[in-house]
């Protein structure tokens, strides 16, 4: 397990803030009490879990012809088909993952192709599981066509508290399963849009693992 890049500048303000906090209370009440071991407590579990949101596992590829894997580690929270508005304007099967606060928040690209399309969009910060947050949040729109012609369309999407989205990818570069996309900090939603022939293999509800469960194959 190592810490992630886009980390390294909220960690050190982390630490900043927190050692602030105990040099501040130990100049105003000197003498250690109760009350202080009470707040070193909180404030080595608070950098901790800033440590720990920024964590970047390594994990080997489930690869497989055709297999859609999850760019995401969350939870599965929409299964639909909705016509997609910004680019394809044709039906596509819609599947959304929501990551929450503990969640890994790196993602990574679920099937190896060129890159034909990316746009980042500026926005507002609607909780994730608000239907608007697809078109009016802050978020990415990434295209990957397969070798097979096949295009899939992730789009990584800042919730209520992510105030960044990060994404890499580059129009006409070729990309590999597994490779890292992006990251979006602090609670969000990456929403994959997918040819309506794909065959599914998660459902409502259902726990993920980035570069490891299955979300379909393409057909």
């Amino acid at each position: 397990m190592t810490i992630h890049q886009e980390g390294y500048k909220t960690i050190f303000i982390a630490l900043l803030f927190v050692a602030v906090i105990f040099l501040t209370f130990n100049h105003i009440l000197p003498g250690q009490t109760w009350i202080h071991f009470c707040l070193y407590a909180l404030g080595l579990w608070f950098f901790l879990m800033i440590v720990r949101f920024f964590r970047s596992p390594k994990r080997e590829v489930l690869s497989g012809e055709n297999l859609i894997l999850s760019p995401a580690d969350g939870k599965v929270v929409v299964i639909e088909r909705t016509i997609e508005p910004e680019l394809f304007k044709e039906e596509r099967i819609q599947v959304s993952i929501f990551m929450s606060a503990t969640n890994v928040h790196v993602n990574w690209f679920p099937i190896s192709g060129n890159i034909t399309y990316f746009h980042y969009h500026s926005g507002k910060h609607l909780i994730a599981f608000n239907p608007k947050a697809s078109l009016e949040n802050e978020r990415t729109t990434t295209v990957i066509e397969t070798d097979n012609k096949k295009k899939i369309l992730i789009r990584q999407i800042a919730g209520a508290l992510a105030r960044r989205v990060r994404c890499y990818p580059v129009v006409g570069e070729p990309v590999i399963q597994g490779e890292e996309l992006g990251f979006i900090k602090f609670g969000s939603r990456v929403d994959l849009l997918l040819p309506v022939d794909t065959k599914l293999d998660v459902k409502i509800g259902q726990k993920v693992v980035g570069k490891k469960t299955v979300i379909g194959k393409l057909l």
